[in-house]
């Protein structure tokens, strides 16, 4: 009997990465970075995609389906309408956008093709949040979950929520830009000084170490927040709408200062940003799961997107939260949408039967699904490229080695939530 073969796909935004499904189970999984060693490669993955076949040993040509993590189309609608809603404010932005997306990005399935050299099956398209919502619930061991994304943004959709049962899920509710919590987040990244879309998890680093003496503010000024986690963002301090900035004067003025300039020493300033945006992202998190919990009824939970990045937020969603576990889709960002995509094809397309793993494991399998290397050979490379010295000095006290671990899709979530049954609320 003839495998069935899915090959996912995330690219040109950000962390592209593919992904490769084998009758429904995960072969190999990579993001472009990891070989191309430029961080956040939005670039079409030709070396993740050309691992991964190479894992399976096939052709293009020898693929089912192959799933794009997102609806192009959709994500432009929502560019010009942005555009001509704020114009003529707008034009320097529209100026610098319009035209990568007339030359590049409308082109999807054109470059898609180019990358996989013959292949001649369908291109499938998902949404950007039902393939965020596919990798946390398809992976996950719960037969039954309620599914809660939240990133920046995706077509339109900032955040949803969902139920997912046996082999297909439902999205329920959704937020739209330009409220997106995963973009305020980044204005504070952006204003401490720091590269959004990367430099996210330095503001959570950072927030132990100053004093919420912005809360008040930020509530009081950006955030209108409901009980029920959904909000809106007072645009008069945001400048991602019309500029190629972040925020703009007015929030320069609200907590009087410029931004950081980037790698300049941090003070005592950004460290209470820091901890002010981070104390108000965690509280809308609780709100957003606890209304999901009392409109679902579920006792799992399962997450992705940008947000669910943010290990501390997601530690009090397990202390506070009103869900008994939690499962997190270790590459919760874009790069997790391959991974969602094509499993989104072998499910619900397919219409393939999903059997949750006994014993309570997920069907991750863990997260080092790239390419792995042995000593000798990663000590070998090192001596090519006169870089580093295979016999390396440590300092006094510390211990060291070669890596042998396959490479990780995604960035690092907090393990001890990840993985069920261990994690239950306690």
């Amino acid at each position: 009997m003839a495998h069935s073969y899915i090959l996912g796909i995330s690219a040109f935004y950000h962390d592209s990465a593919a992904c490769l499904l084998k009758d429904g189970e995960i072969v190999a999984a990579a993001q472009e970075e990891r070989f191309t060693r430029k961080k956040g490669d939005a670039s079409f993955p030709k070396h993740a995609v050309e691992y991964c076949l190479q894992v399976a040993g096939i052709r293009p040509s020898e693929l089912a389906h192959v799933g794009f993590y997102d609806k192009p189309l959709l994500k432009f609608e929502r560019i010009l309408e942005t555009y001509l809603g704020v114009a003529p404010k707008g034009f320097p932005s529209f100026r610098m956008a319009g035209p990568l997306w007339m030359k590049e990005k409308l082109f999807t399935d054109r470059d898609i093709r180019r990358g996989l050299d013959g292949y001649e099956g369908p291109i499938l398209y998902a949404e950007h949040h039902e393939s965020h919502a596919a990798s946390a619930f398809f992976p996950s061991p719960f037969e039954d979950a309620a599914i809660l994304t939240v990133d920046g943004v995706g077509e339109w959709a900032t955040a949803a929520w969902g139920v997912g049962h046996g082999n297909d899920f439902e999205l329920l509710k959704e937020m739209h830009w330009p409220d997106s919590l995963g973009l305020l987040y980044s204005a504070f990244t952006y204003y401490t000084g720091f590269k959004v879309n990367s430099g996210e998890y330095k503001v959570m680093g950072l927030a132990p170490y100053g004093e919420p003496k912005y809360v008040d503010v930020i509530y009081n000024e950006l955030v209108n927040l409901r009980e029920d986690g959904s909000f809106e963002l007072n645009q008069q301090y945001f400048n991602y709408l019309t500029g190629l900035t972040m925020t703009n004067g007015a929030f320069d003025k609200l907590f009087e200062g410029r931004p950081r300039v980037p790698e300049s020493k941090l003070t005592q300033r950004e460290m209470d940003l820091a901890r002010s945006i981070q104390v108000v992202c965690e509280e809308i998190m609780l709100r957003m799961a606890r209304t999901v919990h009392r409109e679902t009824g579920m006792k799992n939970l399962c997450l992705a997107g940008g947000v669910a990045l943010n290990c501390v937020a997601n530690g009090r969603l397990l202390r506070e939260g009103a869900f008994d576990h939690l499962w997190i889709q270790p590459a919760a960002g874009d790069a997790g949408g391959a991974l969602g995509v094509a499993q989104l094809i072998w499910h619900r397309y397919n219409r393939a039967p999903r059997t949750v793993t006994s014993g309570g494991g997920d069907g991750m399998k863990g997260a080092y699904l790239g390419p792995e290397f042995s000593a000798s050979s990663a000590a070998a490379c090192c001596v090519r490229s006169r870089n580093c010295s295979p016999k390396k000095r440590w300092s006094a006290g510390s211990t060291g080695e070669w890596s042998s671990d396959p490479a990780r899709l995604g960035r690092a979530v907090f393990s001890a939530i990840r993985g069920a049954p261990g994690c239950r609320r306690r």
